[in-house]
């Protein structure tokens, strides 16, 4: 991932930067954890409490992991699910768990791609796409699971500095259903796609995706 390489040593962030990194543990909500056998994955404040938990054994604000965790939370929805289809369960992004309202920052300088409330249930609900340009090389990064309010007055085209504030966190009611986080996602192709691309996928899918959505953590350097 050659246009990643020139941004190592980078001190990147994508969350309130009152929250030091050091704040910051992995979480694993992958369908391997025995213990999610005991949460009840269709009810967003369940896993709060759950998240919430983790947080306090490590004395952390934020909980992040899943990318390209196999999921089982997303059973839960047909929006994921079809017992037409293959099922998609295989997480493209780094989950940011912490509270509704905390700012969400641009990565690095961009500019609006696109926006838009994905309203199905299970879905990003407000979500913002950046373009960024380094150099020759073009990328985007994605941000889901934000408030309504964060779009009021959005435009494309707009232009972010690194570390401005783009959008806050939402609550379960406006963000697909979920315990308050920020899906964050790379993407070098968005396929035409507009306010909206793909974070999750199925097994059969997951050549093409891994290779164009990059680990989160290449920006991050959270672990």
């Amino acid at each position: 991932m050659g246009v990643f390489e020139k941004l190592k040593g980078i001190d990147i962030h994508v969350l309130d930067l009152a929250i030091p990194k050091d704040a910051y543990t992995a979480l694993n909500l992958s369908e391997d954890n025995p213990e999610l056998g005991m949460v009840d994955l269709g009810s967003a404040d369940a896993i709060q409490r759950y998240i919430d938990k983790k947080l306090s054994q490590n004395q952390a604000h934020v909980a992040f992991g899943g990318y390209l965790e196999p999921r089982a939370i997303y059973r839960r929805s047909t929006h994921f699910a079809d017992a037409e289809i293959e099922e998609r369960n295989i997480h493209l992004g780094m989950d940011l768990w912490c509270p509704a309202g905390t700012p969400v920052l641009a990565c690095l300088d961009g500019v609006v791609h696109s926006f838009q409330d994905n309203t199905a249930f299970g879905d990003y609900g407000p979500t913002v796409i950046l373009e960024h340009r380094i150099e020759s090389e073009v990328f985007y990064s994605l941000y889901g699971h934000l408030t309504r309010e964060s779009l009021d007055g959005m435009t494309v085209g707009q232009r972010f500095l690194k570390g401005m504030e783009i959008a806050r966190i939402g609550s379960p009611h406006e963000n697909g259903d979920y315990a308050p986080h920020l899906h964050f996602q790379l993407i070098l192709d968005l396929q035409g796609r507009v306010g909206d691309f793909p974070g999750v996928c199925a097994k059969s899918d997951l050549p093409f995706f891994k290779s164009n959505c990059p680990d989160p953590n290449l920006l991050l350097h959270l672990f």
